[in-house]
């Protein structure tokens, strides 16, 4: 059975620390739904497909999957150097180095950079949480 933060773990965390999971909720839904509506150079795009990617393939490398997410859009949206990146940041943080961050996304700002750090390290603590309850 899914065991999700939205069903079961905001629930649980706030009968375990009232006012806490209504906190972690809204940090996960700020980071999560942030964006310009920009990639690259191309301004007025719709982000939030790349953003769940990014979420949920932070979430399958803990082994959270989710039955109704298609994971093909993962491998539709990041590429091969980004996917070292998120898995590298996510498991290993000692690991990372600047030649890592500078392998993927090359014509991308070091802001939507920055936004994929604050992406996958809310995604790994949700995921962290969701195993802790």
């Amino acid at each position: 059975q899914d065991y999700t933060w939205e069903d079961h773990g905001y629930s649980l965390m706030n009968r375990l620390y009232p006012d806490v999971g209504q906190l972690l909720d809204e940090k996960f839904q700020v980071v999560y739904n942030l964006t310009y509506n920009t990639i690259a150079m191309h301004c007025g795009v719709d982000t939030s497909m790349l953003r769940r990617a990014i979420w949920n393939y932070v979430h399958c490398v803990f082994g959270i999957r989710y039955d109704d997410y298609d994971y093909g859009e993962v491998n539709q949206l990041l590429e091969r150097n980004l996917k070292i990146y998120i898995k590298t940041v996510a498991c290993y943080p000692e690991k990372t180095t600047k030649q890592i961050y500078t392998q993927f996304w090359r014509q991308f700002k070091h802001s939507e950079k920055v936004h994929v750090n604050l992406l996958l390290l809310e995604a790994r603590m949700q995921a962290a949480l969701l195993y802790a309850l």
